[in-house]
This record gives C-alpha cells, sequence and structure tokens, in this order.
C-alpha cells in the first residue's frame, strides 16, 4: 500500500479515486506546524535557528499520517505546486523523522497543474525529490516576516500607543492606499472648457468636432480656463461663414486578446465584473481546482490558481483551436497558434494560468451542477482561455480636420468604427475607472478633403481636473503586481490583513485609510522609512525568487536584512514621545487640520475653546487624539479624525469644555454635557478633591442627537438603570452598558434595538425581547454539515452583527463580501480554522486538561500550567503576527 498526504479533504478524496486500491490519501489540513507566536522563535544569533511548534489540530493529522505509514511501502507528498506545498510536504517530513516515524520508508514528492485522472495519474508516474530551494525561499520568507512582526510591532506600541502589529509587506500596501488618500486630499480641481462644433453636410449625418486651434495657436488643456474665453471662441465659431475639411486620415487598427488568467489578474477581473474580493475570490477558486462532482465523475474544473504564468499547455491550446473552429469558424481563428510570455522576472515556478482543465465543459452545461458563485467564475475563466487564442477584433479609425474661415481656428473630429468582432464576440475585459474609455463606436459619416460643412450647433462646456480614483480592490493588486510587492499568494491575504486590524476599510467598493493606518504609515515613513519603501520591498523579493531558483543562499539574505535592520530598531531606542509626536504632526497636519478654501486666512489649528492655543497631535495610553497646545489651562481635545465641516466650523457640543444643561432639582448640582475620549456623556457635578469618588456619569446611546440632550434627557439617563417592575418574582432593569443599551432579570441581559428608547421602554417589551435571550444565542438557520475532526454540527447563524457560522463554542463571521447563500461546509471551516489560529485555539486545550483530572492530580495541574502558556503565546500571535 502507498500513502499520499495532500493538504485537503476534497483533495483527497478525488485523488484517491484516481489512483485506486493501493493507495491511501490522506489530508493535512494545510501546515501541520508553524513558528510559535512569541519572542525567540527565530534567532539571528544563533544562525536563524527556527522553532517550530505542532499545535493540536496539526498533531492529530501528523499521527494519523504515522499511523497509516506503519502499514505503507512509501509515502508520497502531493501537496501543491508551489513555494507554500513544498513547504508543507517538508514540514510532514521533518515533523515525521523527529517522531521517528518514516523507518527509512522512501519518500517521494509528485506534483500536477490540475487535478485530473490524466494530469494525476501521469504525475505519480514522475515522481521527484523535495525542491530544496523553494524550501530554502520558504523559510527565508517565513524568517522575514517574522523577525519584521516581532521586532517592529513592539516598537509601536511603546512609541505609538493604540497601534496595532505592522507586517512586511501589508506595511509598504498600507503605504499605497495612504499616500492615495493624501494625493486626493491635496488635489486642487483645476477649471477647463472645450467647445464643440455639430456640424453636418447635405449628403451627411449630424456629427461633433472639437475646437484644437483658436487664431493659429494650437490650445493645450487650459487655454480656456475661464467662461469668457470659451465664450469668445464660441462667438469666433458662430460669426465664422465657412467650414471645410483640411485632410482626412482612415487607418486599420487591430485589438489583440490578453492572455488566460494569473492569479492578479483573475483577482482583478472577478472584481470588476462579479463584484468578487480577492479572499472570496480564491476561495471558490479553490473549490474549482480541487474537484466538484460534475455528471458523476469528481474532477478539477480549473488549473491551478496560485500562478504568475500566462502561458498554456500544447493540449489546451490544440483544445481550444479545435473549439473556435467548430464553434465560431475559421474567421475567428488565427492562422498560428498565440503564444503568451509572462511580464513577471520570475514566474511562480514556471505555472501555467488559469485555464479550465477540459475547453469542451461548456460554462452552461455545467452551470446547474455548480453554485451560483462557482458557475460565474467558471464561466470568466473559460471565456478569458478561449478568447486568448481567437483572432484580434480589427476597428476603422478616421480622423477628419476642419479649417474654421481659413486659419481663423480648427476643429478635429474623430471615430472608430469595428469592423471585425473577433475575441469581442466572446470576451472584453473589464476596467478600472470610466476615464479609461477611449470611445470606440463613435461612427463618423464619409468626409472628403475640400467638402464643405453646415454648422448646426456651437456648445461650450465648463469641466474640472478629476482627483485620482482611490484604489479599489482589483487596482490595488495591479499596483501590487506592477510594484512587485507580494506574490500571487499573498495578494489576498495582504488585503485582508489591512481590514482585519482596522488599518483601512472598504466604502463604496474602495479602500479609504483609517486614520489609525495614517499614523501607523506616518511613524515607519518617519523612522523606518527603507522598510516601506516600494524599491526595497520589491528588490526583498526578487531576493526570494532567485532563492526559489537556487541562485541565492538564503542565510545569506537573512544576513544582510538583520544587520541594517536590528540597527535601525536600535536608533528608535532613544526615540521621545515628544520626536514622534513632531514627526506625526508635521505629515499628518494637513490631513488632520485641512485649509477652509471658502475661507483661506482663517487658522485650521486655532483652538475653539480658549481662542488662543494652537491644536495638534497628542499621544495618550489609548492612541492618538487632537488637543491644545495651553494644557493644562485649556483642556480641549476631540478624537483623531477630521473636523466635520458644520455650520461655522465651531466645536461640537461639549468639545469646547463641559456644556451646561441646567441643576438636578434633588441635589442642586449642575447637570452638563461632556466630551471625553470614548464619546460624548453627561455629567452630575463635578470632580471633588477625593479623586478615588468619581461623579455620576452615563454614556450617549449610539443614535441620540447631541441636540436632541436636554435637562430632562439628562436626568434620565442619569437615573439609568431603571426599574421596570417585576415578571416572575424578579425584577426587570433597563440601562446603559458597555455593548450599549440593554434590559436585564437577574443574570439574563438582552441589548435594546437599536430603534428603540432606553428611557421609554416598558415592561411588557421587555418581558418580550428578555424571552428572545433565553435561547442562548440565535437560532441555526441552516446546519452545513459535520466537522470532520468531531463530527459535530457546523451551523450558519444570523447574528447581532450580521451572519456566522459556529462549531462548538468557536464562531467566525462571515466577511462582507459573502452572502449567507455562497457559503458551505469547506468555506466555513476555513473561516471557523482561521478564527481558531487568532484565538491561539485556547478552549480546546483546557478541556483535555479537565478531563485528565479525575485519573491523575499533580499531572493535570501540570499541564494546566503548559495550557496556560500555550494561550499566552496565542494571545501575542493575535497582535503581532506579521
Amino acid at each position: 500500500m502507498h500513502l499520499v498526504v495532500v493538504e485537503s479533504p476534497a483533495k483527497a478524496k478525488t485523488i484517491e479515486r484516481y489512483l485506486g486500491g493501493d493507495y491511501r490519501v490522506l489530508a493535512s489540513y494545510g501546515h501541520v506546524r508553524d513558528l510559535p507566536p512569541k519572542d525567540g522563535s527565530v534567532r539571528p544569533d544563533e544562525d536563524f535557528a527556527m522553532d517550530w511548534a505542532v499545535d493540536d489540530r496539526g498533531d492529530k493529522r501528523i499521527k494519523e499520517i504515522a499511523r497509516e505509514l506503519k502499514g505503507a511501502d512509501q509515502l508520497y507528498l502531493a501537496t501543491d505546486p508551489d513555494r507554500e506545498g513544498e513547504a508543507i510536504s517538508w514540514h510532514i517530513i521533518e515533523e515525521l523523522n523527529r517522531r521517528r516515524a518514516l523507518n527509512g520508508k522512501p519518500v517521494k514528492r509528485v506534483v500536477f497543474n490540475e487535478i485530473t485522472k490524466r494530469a494525476v495519474q501521469d504525475a505519480f508516474k514522475h515522481p521527484r525529490e523535495l525542491d530544496r530551494p523553494l524550501v530554502e525561499a520558504y523559510l527565508a520568507r517565513r524568517a522575514l516576516d517574522y523577525l519584521v512582526g516581532f521586532t517592529l510591532s513592539p516598537v509601536l506600541w511603546r512609541k505609538l500607543p493604540g497601534s496595532r502589529s505592522a507586517g512586511r509587506v501589508q506595511s509598504v500596501a498600507l503605504r499605497l492606499v495612504c499616500e492615495r488618500e493624501a494625493e486626493i486630499e491635496a488635489f486642487r480641481a483645476q477649471e477647463y472648457w472645450t467647445v464643440t462644433a455639430t456640424l453636418d453636410a447635405l449628403e451627411t449625418a449630424a456629427f461633433d468636432a472639437r475646437l484644437t486651434h483658436l487664431r493659429g495657436d494650437k490650445l493645450d488643456k487650459f487655454d480656456l480656463n475661464g467662461e469668457a474665453k470659451a465664450l469668445d471662441a464660441v462667438a469666433l465659431l458662430e460669426s465664422a461663414a465657412r467650414f471645410t475639411v483640411e485632410s482626412v486620415e482612415t487607418k486599420r487598427s487591430k485589438r489583440h486578446p490578453q492572455p488566460p488568467f494569473t492569479t492578479s489578474t483573475l483577482q482583478q477581473e472577478a472584481s470588476r465584473k462579479l463584484g468578487f474580493g480577492t479572499t472570496r475570490t480564491m476561495r471558490v477558486a479553490q473549490k474549482l481546482y480541487e474537484g466538484i462532482d460534475v455528471g458523476g465523475e469528481t474532477a478539477g474544473l480549473i488549473t491551478y490558481m496560485r500562478t504568475d504564468g500566462v502561458g498554456m499547455s500544447n493540449e489546451a491550446i490544440t483544445a481550444a483551436r479545435e473549439l473556435i473552429a467548430g464553434s465560431y469558424g475559421d474567421p475567428y481563428l488565427p492562422d498560428q497558434a498565440r503564444v503568451y510570455k509572462t511580464k513577471a522576472k520570475n514566474a511562480q515556478e514556471a505555472h501555467e494560468a488559469i485555464r479550465p482543465t477540459d475547453l469542451k465543459r461548456l460554462p452552461k452545461n455545467i452551470r446547474s451542477q455548480l453554485g451560483e458563485d462557482e458557475a460565474r467564475l467558471y464561466d470568466l475563466i473559460w471565456k478569458r482561455a478561449l478568447a486568448s487564442q481567437m483572432e484580434s477584433a480589427e476597428f476603422d479609425q478616421m480622423t477628419a480636420d476642419i479649417d474654421v474661415d481659413g486659419t481663423a481656428a480648427r476643429l478635429r473630429a474623430t471615430g472608430s468604427v469595428q469592423v471585425f468582432d473577433g475575441f469581442l464576440t466572446l470576451y472584453q475585459e473589464g476596467r478600472d475607472d470610466p476615464d479609461d474609455e477611449d470611445g470606440d463606436g463613435r461612427r463618423l459619416p464619409p468626409l472628403a478633403k475640400g467638402q464643405d460643412l453646415n454648422r448646426k450647433a456651437i456648445t461650450p462646456q465648463q469641466h474640472f481636473t478629476q482627483p485620482p480614483p482611490r484604489f479599489s480592490e482589483a487596482s490595488l493588486v495591479k499596483r501590487m503586481e506592477e510594484l512587485g510587492i507580494g506574490r500571487p499568494s499573498t495578494y489576498a491575504s495582504i488585503l485582508q490583513v489591512l481590514q482585519d486590524r482596522d488599518y483601512v476599510r472598504l466604502e463604496k467598493k474602495r479602500f479609504l485609510p483609517e486614520d489609525r493606518g495614517r499614523i501607523v504609515t506616518a511613524f515607519l515613513t518617519a523612522f523606518f522609512r527603507r522598510y516601506v519603501e516600494y524599491d526595497f520591498t520589491a528588490s526583498l523579493e526578487e531576493d526570494l525568487d532567485r532563492i526559489s531558483a537556487g541562485d541565492s543562499r538564503y542565510k545569506e539574505v537573512l544576513y544582510r536584512f538583520w544587520e541594517a535592520f536590528s540597527q535601525a530598531i536600535d536608533e528608535t531606542k532613544g526615540l521621545r514621545i515628544t520626536n514622534v509626536i513632531d514627526a506625526l504632526d508635521e505629515d499628518l497636519g494637513p490631513h488632520f487640520f485641512p485649509a477652509d478654501p471658502e475661507n483661506p486666512d482663517r487658522e485650521p489649528r486655532l483652538c475653539p475653546a480658549c481662542g488662543s492655543g494652537r491644536l495638534g497631535l497628542r499621544l495618550g495610553k489609548t492612541g492618538g487624539f487632537i488637543g491644545c497646545s495651553n494644557y493644562p489651562e485649556c483642556r480641549f481635545t476631540r478624537p483623531l479624525a477630521v473636523q466635520a465641516e458644520e455650520g461655522s466650523g465651531g466645536a461640537t457640543p461639549g468639545e469646547a469644555g463641559p456644556q451646561r444643561l441646567g441643576e438636578d432639582p434633588e441635589s442642586g448640582q449642575e447637570v452638563s454635557l461632556r466630551k471625553g475620549p470614548y464619546g460624548h456623556y453627561v455629567q452630575l457635578g463635578e470632580q471633588g478633591e477625593d479623586k478615588s469618588v468619581k461623579p455620576k456619569r452615563t454614556s450617549l446611546p449610539k443614535g441620540l442627537a447631541l441636540d436632541d440632550v436636554d435637562l430632562k434627557v439628562a436626568l434620565g439617563l442619569l437615573a439609568l438603570p431603571r426599574s421596570l417592575g417585576s415578571h416572575d418574582g424578579e425584577e426587570i432593569t433597563a440601562g446603559i452598558g458597555r455593548y450599549g443599551p440593554y434590559v436585564r432579570k437577574a443574570n439574563t441581559y438582552k441589548s435594546i434595538p437599536a430603534d428603540e428608547d432606553v428611557l421609554v421602554i416598558g415592561l411588557n417589551r421587555a418581558v418580550d425581547l428578555l424571552a428572545q435571550a433565553k435561547g442562548g444565542g440565535a437560532a441555526a438557520l441552516k446546519t452545513l454539515g459535520e466537522h470532520p475532526s468531531d463530527s459535530k454540527p457546523v451551523t450558519l447563524h444570523e447574528g447581532r452583527y450580521g451572519p456566522y457560522v459556529k462549531h462548538g463554542r468557536l464562531n467566525a463571521s462571515l466577511p462582507k463580501d459573502l452572502g449567507i447563500e455562497s457559503i458551505d461546509l469547506a468555506g466555513a471551516m476555513e473561516l471557523l480554522a482561521k478564527q481558531a489560529e487568532k484565538k491561539g485555539d485556547k478552549k480546546a486545550p483546557a478541556k483535555k486538561a479537565t478531563a485528565k483530572q479525575s485519573s491523575a492530580k499533580k499531572t493535570p495541574a501540570k499541564k494546566t500550567a503548559t495550557k496556560k502558556t500555550a494561550a499566552k503565546k496565542a494571545a501575542t500571535k493575535k497582535t503581532a503576527d506579521a
């Protein structure tokens, strides 16, 4: 018997069917071990020694592999054909050797680019040894990411309170987003005008021509920069007596098809055409690659989806040409097959492009057997691959120059007419921005030199220049690829990490940097500029590629990096908070204190409270805020955000100091509205000499407008929690807690919906809400299946913060771009695994320790201590993972 190990259970089932009864195929469920999330897992002083730890899930898989290996003659490692797949295989071999489970049995590496019966069986006829350069490239990348994360992140935490961790590549991608936002903020629109003449002749249809020359001079874009100049040009054209065609130029042009998809172009096009985020695209592509039951046969529908390559195999090209000739006819088939060359300096180990494994498997024939997401993405991949081998589209482009009264002015008319659709009959690439449109399809009538034309209308039009667009997921991936930042397997995770750390947010499918992200970028740019430079990051990626190719030694790359990086870290040890504040204030001042274009003489940093202080950035224990230079005499503060442009630009209630609302009729103390670091609140009285006794305070509930807070509302809030009455012999109260307004009965709490008022909610409504809480959580919308680790159900729920999946006590929220109709068991398991990794899988170890307490008293105590350490490590990983 031969033992085969792959990454996923879906892939394992498919391959086992292909190989037959002599093979047993197991899944490792990804990596079986990783660097422990603690300081010292990579030790530069010990020749970059690395410690590896096997978590509970990995231990279970290794034990299963070792058990099956006892009855096997040989071990085949058939993980994915890239650097990460090679690393998974290496880890399995290393761990089996460490446990002395191999016992000299032969181990072979098997790779295939598609999961089809032919490809898999052929791969097993040609096994190879482990690719050591690929493994070393993985080790170098992992060490670099760890060293940056666990060395730079603590500097951030010490010098920049409230910040999260910093990653080697993520920080550079964040800089791209922040710099684009700074460009937009610095942008000042420029006015310009165009003048268009609508012309015709007796034998021609009307068409438009744009003014290009005026009184003998060629017009630049901003020559007509005001209405007066535009109207002067209009007057000249309207008074002209003759419009004559000076020249007509017609030429035939071709538009060639794009190559088949790479990882980045698939992510870009899925974003443009399907609205998929990068994570969603890769998850769906993984399903299509690993295999889906189509017509009673399980087969991979596409080739491997993490690749820089743009070429297709000869068999695929032949199949595409046969299909084109049969379905579209000879005019759509070029004389020679198209051969594409990748522009990447080191394609992902010379992999094929992403294409269907069988082009004869038409999208319309298998749509009913696929989920909605899978069907749409397969259709996109199939069309792109087939179109890449089709004939070019052809256009006739016409340009006509028209003289006005000889040399008084000149107009130009352009048009483009498609004469053969070629590959466009099947596929046209999407575009990120409408401004990319080139005007194809605007037709001009037949024109001849010397032909006189009639003026029908002269139209001036005002325009303003537009700022550069914010990055979409598609355009950010494209830009990272152009700069050489990241690689196919990392694009999706880079974008996801930036969102998970609240450094950026997606708004209308465009990335906006959060203020926290801008502060981190400003800090890194000021004190670690070299390590967020685009060229430096790209050159480091090239170093890793050279290691993959066997042209560089990985420890030499690590030594070069660490020598300079550790020195940069040491230089920050004497860095004072005042230095950090000054650097941030200089960099981000124009963002947080923008000048008023309507009132340019107004000082944007003038304190609205004292009228003389200068506002600037400050750092506190919980992060950044804006404060006055006259502190402590002036205690004005506001959150670290751009001031809203409301009214006259003055401070909102509470920001310029306490706002008096009146007196409490019972105590005679003053009631005021104030602004703190966590938002607005009402307060009764003032702080006394005894600092341990705090005055009564209550936060304003979310949704309560500041203008609606008067003395009556404030007194009601200060009276919380209030009693609503009794039910079943127990008191029910309403109040405001850490998570907002709630009702409570004994130890049962239930949040009050956002559209209901905590001050007016009654007993009956509270009883109704509490009855909903007794179920202990939201009921399952549906059961997705059983988890293979313990056969317990994996369920889908709709919660307070959106849909989530649940397995035991572990919950994982669905990404915003993933609908509940698209989630399946495999997708849920992936989300749960990521959530377990974030949390360090703390709960499972505790259960094991408890289970053994009855059999031995001393041993469990020892194990419990170990588990606590593991939990602590996991907590570190959550914040410092690079």
